[in-house]
């Protein structure tokens, strides 16, 4: 049986004297005629006025661990209740949940949940945050907002895991409601955003320099080092230099492996060599905290001291095997301290994933 759509009042839109109404969460500017649909798949023109339509659905709730999302210094070991719903903003070719994010069918939408439900169920799984994630939580930016609200009456944090591509004036409320974030910073030239995301970086960047720098947000940023397109030494020299420059060297940077989906089957596997290199020019320019991720690497995975090359936080995928800083998150070897959120003790949620019923906690 089809999931019937919600209709709930967007914001951040304009009437046009075209008889269409214009998009203005995103730099899309999507300019819809009655009865169309976004980019997104998930903001529409309904009687003239811009609803979105997947509030209160998800394709589906899952239990993780917070370094999947990847976020290696937000209270790790960490249990994290992740949701998403259907759409994208972005056209990625190389999408590694494209099941979920190109989705056009409701039907993608298994599950429904209220805000406060989802707050409810996050507490009673003893979840330390929820993960606005698996598609782009911009788009279900009133719904994202509203679950914010609920989880943090309960002191629950919250976790964008999102692309950036978002206007200025609805990043300010959408951050507003965020703890923490991990932004795909795709690449670093404008010819790969807007050949293989449909995309620009312009706005990337802007949203990067605002949530470190006017935002309490805790950030992160991921980079899919794709073959041949975005994985050159050049390119990672002025990446990891700009980040350093303008978010500065505290904030960690992921090189995660691609492999090949959608619509870049053509494209080999990234070798584990290319991860080692990004990380090591990372390393290089200032960034204290360069991680590789999607293989197994100990030593690429794990989070070392800055200052005296201490290891702190030793992992083996999810699983963490070390834990060397004292309560006030400094290296136990020479008391610098090591940047992020952390507890007085890590998690022990390991490397399990659990998926749950919303439901069940109605």
């Amino acid at each position: 049986m089809a999931i019937q759509t919600s209709s709930f009042p967007a914001r951040y839109w304009h009437a046009r004297d075209d008889q269409r109404i214009q998009c203005d969460l995103c730099p899309r500017f999507c300019r819809l005629h009655p009865g169309q649909q976004g980019m997104c798949f998930v903001r529409a023109n309904e009687d003239g006025r811009l609803v979105l339509t997947t509030y209160g659905r998800s394709s589906g709730y899952c239990v993780d661990p917070i370094e999947k999302k990847p976020l290696n210094h937000f209270f790790p070991g960490t249990p994290v209740l992740s949701f998403g719903t259907a759409g994208c903003n972005l056209a990625c070719k190389f999408c590694q949940n494209w099941d979920i994010s190109k989705s056009r069918e409701i039907d993608t939408l298994a599950d429904a949940a209220s805000p406060e439900q989802i707050a409810r169920a996050a507490k009673a799984l003893g979840c330390r945050s929820v993960a606005y994630t698996y598609n782009d939580p911009v788009i279900f930016l009133e719904y994202a907002v509203d679950v914010a609200k609920a989880c943090r009456q309960l002191d629950i944090k919250s976790v964008a895991v999102t692309a950036g591509y978002i206007c200025p004036e609805p990043a300010v409320e959408f951050f507003a409601h965020m703890d923490a974030a991990n932004v795909d910073l795709k690449a670093f030239n404008e010819d790969f955003y807007f050949k293989l995301t449909g995309a620009h970086l312009q706005p990337i960047l802007d949203t990067l320099v605002y949530i470190k720098k006017q935002t309490s947000v805790w950030l992160e940023l991921t980079t899919l080092l794709i073959p041949g397109e975005n994985d050159s030494d050049a390119e990672l020299e002025a990446m990891t230099r700009w980040v350093v420059s303008e978010l500065g060297a505290d904030v960690p940077m992921h090189f995660t492996a691609f492999h090949p989906d959608w619509k870049m089957r053509d494209h080999p596997p990234t070798p584990p060599a290319t991860l080692r290199r990004a990380r090591e020019i990372a390393r290089n320019n200032g960034v204290r905290y360069a991680y590789t991720g999607n293989v197994h690497d100990r030593e690429g995975g794990s989070t070392y001291c800055h200052n005296c090359g201490e290891l702190l936080i030793g992992r083996d995928w999810y699983e963490l095997l070390d834990w060397r800083l004292d309560a006030n998150a400094c290296c136990s070897a020479c008391g610098s301290r090591c940047a992020g959120h952390f507890a007085a003790r890590p998690g022990d949620w390991g490397s399990r994933r659990m998926p749950v019923r919303l439901r069940d906690f109605a």
